[in-house]
């Protein structure tokens, strides 16, 4: 095995390390999440209004699943969840850098990254 193959394990651990574990390579097409969740992208690029007080507070990153960051890089918005009188555990976080998007089904507990572009 060259040097390459032996590092590869070791550089994908570092990878997972520094953030959720995805890439933009392996993000998520908004069209392939819920409906709801470009609905809420739309609401965000427009500035409002939103349905819930919450949304547009920082996201404090604590379970450390984001890349790191400084405090109040990011910011988290409700997805509605349909049926629910609730805000629910949907979510989406954005970050500073435009189109910067992860979305969470289970409030925080898993990320993935979305392709606003598809």
């Amino acid at each position: 095995m060259n040097l390459r193959g032996l590092l590869a394990p070791v550089l994908a651990a570092l990878a997972f390390l520094g953030g959720c574990g995805a890439t933009t390579t392996d993000a998520r097409p908004i069209s392939s999440l819920p409906a709801q969740v470009s609905r809420t992208w739309e609401l965000i690029q427009r500035g409002g209004p939103f349905p819930y007080s919450r949304d547009g507070v920082v996201f404090e990153n604590r379970e450390r699943l984001l890349p790191a960051q400084r405090r109040g890089y990011y910011h988290e918005y409700t997805v509605p969840t349909p049926g629910r009188s609730d805000r629910g555990a949907r979510r989406l976080v954005t970050g500073e850098r435009a189109a910067e998007l992860y979305y969470t089904p289970d409030h925080y507990r898993s990320f993935v990254v979305v392709d606003v572009t598809r």
